[in-house]
């Protein structure tokens, strides 16, 4: 009591504040609070994928058209249907196809508001008393904060430096008991950059299978591949076990605003219909938000009639980005990194703190590179991996040589002294 005033009955919700400090846009928003304010030079954001703001990515002038046509047609100022207008998901349904051995129909697509979404509805749909999931280490830890949210538990299996980030498929049946749900990979790699071949996603299917588990392929950059390995999407193997498919507009088209997502059971057998999965992916959407009706609108022009000439474009900025990114990073000390990317829009290195004097750890290191030398890339920490850095090479081509120029001189600063 105050004042002969009742105590409030609200207060500060602490779950939330634990969720959201291990969230991507959590530690990010840390970071660039940490910025020197005095520093009058551009901040370089190494730290997530989003190249939008920068002219040599901009999206194709078929999608803006897409969008301007859908506005204009007066058609998509209503609410949308819960699962997403029918054009939108046929629309998705047909470029799935492209690359599978079956055929998805519209009926097997959600639309969702944006990828973010469509994990959230992934996870709630398998949530129950006593279940748990499996996810990789490093990856995106999105999926931990959902999961804590849903009190889904989680636990681990790593990705194999050494081999490309396979997984560690041997850690999935040790994990893996008779509450276990799911797990989850993500392909191209968010955040290592891998791009996993055939033969190794069978094996994934495979050990899936025989745990009795379904497989949730994050495929938000699915096609952004450009090593020697070519992309190829989980749901091939939905014969061999049920896949929750992921994808989105916004990598592919570099449209991350947009807020166009898609979720996709590719599982030509039926048994996630049977299982109630299905239902239970509907029975959330209705009590969750859509994406914009006019962004659904106008996906049948985007992914129908957006030109390979685009796409080529993008990819072959990502691969000459990689390319510098990888070979700069040679020439820094304290810096390592096992494998060139393949795919993607990141790299993971290893930060070799025996060489650092006054660093901590790679958060510490994180947030004196952004206050130091206004650049911002993300420490593994927030991704399963401690000691380990995440550096983005989707930006302009021009800043980021000047990022990587400025990392390099805060680790020479820093470096000790013999």
């Amino acid at each position: 009591m105050e004042n002969g005033s009742k105590k409030w009955g609200f207060q500060f919700n602490n779950d939330l504040a634990t969720v959201s400090a291990v969230t991507v846009r959590g530690v990010l928003n840390v970071l660039m609070s940490n910025l020197n304010k005095e520093d009058d030079r551009a901040v370089i954001p190494l730290g997530h994928g989003d190249p939008s703001a920068f002219p040599s990515f901009r999206t194709t002038s078929i999608s803006e058209d897409a969008i301007v046509d859908a506005v204009k047609s007066a058609k998509y100022n209503c609410y949308a249907p819960t699962v997403g207008i029918l054009p939108a998901r046929r629309a998705v349904a047909d470029y799935l196809n492209r690359d599978l051995p079956y055929q998805l129909s519209p009926d097997d697509v959600f639309i969702t508001l944006g990828s973010l979404q469509a994990i959230e509805v992934s996870i709630a749909a398998l949530s129950r008393p006593g279940a748990n999931i499996l996810f990789p280490r490093p990856g995106f830890p999105y999926y931990e904060a959902l999961a804590a949210r849903f009190k889904l538990e989680f636990r681990y299996f790593d990705l194999l430096a050494e081999r490309g980030w396979e997984v560690d498929l041997e850690a999935v049946e040790a994990q893996a008991d008779e509450n276990t749900v799911a797990m989850v990979i993500i392909n191209p790699g968010n955040p290592c950059g891998n791009v996993y071949t055939h033969e190794h996603l069978k094996n994934v299917a495979e050990t899936a299978k025989k745990a009795g588990i379904l497989v949730i392929a994050d495929e938000v950059y699915a096609h952004l591949a450009f090593g020697s390995n070519p992309f190829v999407p989980m749901g091939v193997f939905g014969s061999i076990v049920p896949v929750i498919t992921l994808g989105s507009l916004s990598k592919r088209w570099i449209v991350p605003g947009w807020r166009l997502g898609w979720l996709a059971a590719a599982d030509p057998s039926g048994i996630l219909q049977k299982s109630g999965v299905i239902d239970s992916i509907i029975n959330y959407l209705n009590i969750s938000s859509d994406p914009v009706t006019f962004i659904q609108g106008a996906v049948p022009q985007i992914l129908e009639k957006t030109g390979k000439d685009f796409f080529v474009r993008i990819i072959n900025l990502l691969r000459e980005a990689a390319d510098v990114c990888y070979e700069r990073i040679q020439d820094i000390p304290c810096i390592t990194c096992p494998t060139k990317p393949q795919g993607s829009m990141f790299i993971m290195t290893k930060l070799d703190l025996s060489q650092l004097e006054g660093i901590k750890d790679d958060f510490d290191f994180c947030l004196k590179l952004a206050k130091e030398e206004s650049v911002i890339v993300l420490p593994g920490v927030c991704l399963g991996t401690k000691n380990w850095l995440r550096i983005t090479f989707s930006v302009e081509p021009s800043s980021l040589e000047v990022g990587l120029g400025r990392i390099k001189a805060f680790c020479k600063r820093h470096t000790k002294k013999m």
